[in-house]
């Protein structure tokens, strides 16, 4: 709940006090509140409880088989976590009935749950209708898109754009539920138009969004470990260099971790004993570096990182992310 009151100053005690009305007030005995200064963006609102954004996704009969998903469900925290974010609100939600109880319950009704108040709990409970469908729907699409929101930093002010939506799916190895018309809107790409009649040479082959976007989202490089590998029972084992060249083309994408413009080198960490005579170190402690950073730090390797940090320290950041992101795993 978020809500813009008028607070009322009582210095000689030194006291403010709030009146949040009938339908807010219950919020007040779950305990502490959190209280910030109006943000310029809210200036106009009227005093009261703060709307939620309008989710036009939630609206798109398009992506409700993505939000109906069993694995977007399961992801987002599954059906329990459904109903402890219903029970964050009070109210019943069952619209025919004359009388509510203020002690509220969840029921579980396909595809999602529905908030009831005890009373009409034991009118419809084990009853399967189309409108408690609809409603149960719509409590699982606004759960899903509070969890992408808060996923990616955004509060309930924020309307979830399909990109984002697309990014969370991505990120979270969902991108195999995203639609191909959704894909292809996410990606900027025009609709696939299929004619009734259309002659054979006139057939263009194209690659489906879908697959270019489970493409990007495969992981770059899978690391196997072995604990009993047989080089290690050698009184004076051989090492040898791991090569990663996935690896290094993705870290070739990032920007210069010196700059900020665009790499061109894939640059081995040198001076710390990771190479040898004539070999580079693994391919695991690279960072992306442009041409012109890669050439100074060869130069001259301790006035550069005087200016941009240990080399190791940057490996470490860059690994971080690649196994943050998916890329290492």
């Amino acid at each position: 709940m978020r809500a813009l009151l008028n607070p009322v100053i009582i210095k000689e005690f030194g006291l403010v006090a709030f009146r949040p009305g009938p339908e807010l007030l219950p919020h007040f005995y779950r305990g502490r509140m959190l209280l910030e200064n109006e943000p310029d963006r809210m200036a106009d609102l009227p005093t009261g409880e703060i709307p939620a954004a309008r989710q036009p996704l939630a609206e798109d009969p398009v992506m409700v088989p993505v939000f109906e998903h069993p694995e977007v469900i399961q992801r987002a925290g599954g059906l329990t976590s459904l109903e402890a974010w219903l029970l964050r609100e009070t109210g019943c939600q069952y619209p025919h009935a004359s009388y509510h109880h203020h002690e509220m319950v969840t029921m579980r009704h396909e595809p999602g749950a529905l908030r009831l108040c005890w009373s009409c709990d034991n009118k419809v409970r084990d009853h399967f209708t189309v409108e408690l469908a609809g409603i149960a729907r719509a409590n699982l699409v606004a759960w899903v898109l509070s969890v992408v929101r808060r996923g990616l930093g955004f509060d309930d002010s924020h309307a979830v754009t399909l990109p984002e939506l697309c990014w969370w799916l991505t990120f979270n190895k969902l991108a195999h539920v995203i639609p191909e018309s959704v894909a292809r809107q996410a990606m900027s790409m025009p609709p696939q138009v299929i004619q009734s009649v259309t002659r054979e040479a006139d057939i263009m082959p194209s690659v489906p969004a879908t697959s270019i976007i489970q493409e990007s989202a495969k992981q770059v490089v899978k690391l196997n470990v072995d604990p009993d590998t047989p080089n290690a029972h050698m009184k004076i084992p051989k090492h040898k260099r791991l090569i990663l060249p996935k690896y290094i083309e993705w870290v070739k994408t990032q920007p210069c971790m010196a700059c900020g413009k665009p790499a061109d080198d894939a640059h081995h960490l040198i001076g710390y004993g990771q190479g040898g005579m004539g070999t580079k170190a693994h391919d695991i402690h690279v960072i992306p570096l442009c041409r012109a950073d890669h050439r100074a730090l060869h130069a001259d390797p301790k006035a550069w990182e005087e200016k941009h940090g240990s080399q190791v320290e940057l490996v470490n950041r860059i690994q971080t992310k690649a196994a943050a992101i998916g890329v290492l795993a």
